[in-house]
């Protein structure tokens, strides 16, 4: 019990991501000026309530994404978790100093995918839009789970497909815009890489429980 309460000790620093999220309500409102990125491409993309679903996956998504990190490769979870707090860090510097916004559809509810909806537009303020903070999230356990020598070929697959379903579907819901899909592309990509030199020589293992699990199943 106690080897295994050590093992998942670490979680605890997940914690920091809810401490830092304050800010994101604080700055969630309208400044002068409110910027728009939308293009003719982004008015061209259908909007599709169905896409709620993988929208609204993406709490749990990441959550269960930084304990099998932490359980099966040590360093992959720091390397990842580091990377998402400066990525947040960055994001919200960038709204408080360059805020956008996204027009979104007027939805007569007709359904309980059309309530869901409603229900994030009336939780989350159509601000704090580039770079988008589900993308970033997303995208980074793209780059972990490719990384990380803990994961199977087609758990790596797994990952991808329920990320890319939950960043395209910030487009699909009018959350987001494409600038604000690679904007925050663009920025995992450069902390991956920075924060990785920090770990530069730390070979990616699996830990040492999950190899004693893998070889007792």
């Amino acid at each position: 019990m106690n080897r295994k309460w050590k093992t998942y000790l670490p979680m605890l620093w997940i914690l920091m991501i809810p401490a830092l999220n304050i800010f994101y309500g604080i700055l969630n409102q309208a400044h002068m000026p409110v910027y728009s990125l939308m293009t003719d491409l982004d008015a061209a993309i259908p909007f599709m309530p169905i896409f709620i679903i993988p929208y609204l996956i993406w709490y749990p998504f990441i959550i269960i994404m930084l304990f099998l990190f932490c359980a099966r490769d040590r360093s992959v979870y720091y390397r990842t978790l580091l990377s998402q707090y400066i990525g947040l860090i960055a994001c919200y510097i960038t709204f408080f100093l360059f805020q956008t916004t996204v027009d979104r559809p007027l939805i007569m509810e007709a359904g309980i995918l059309d309530w869901l909806v409603n229900l994030v537009y009336s939780t989350d303020n159509p601000y704090n839009c580039f770079p988008s903070i589900h993308v970033l999230t997303s995208y980074l356990m793209i780059k972990g789970a490719v990384t990380s020598a803990g994961f199977s070929n087609r758990e790596r697959t797994a990952v991808k497909i329920c990320a890319w379903f939950i960043i395209g579907s910030t487009l699909f819901v009018k959350q987001h815009v494409l600038l604000d899909v690679a904007g925050a592309i663009a920025v995992v990509e450069v902390l991956w890489y920075w924060v990785g030199r920090g770990f530069h020589g730390q070979r990616s293992a699996p830990t040492a429980e999950f190899v004693r699990e893998e070889n007792l199943s």
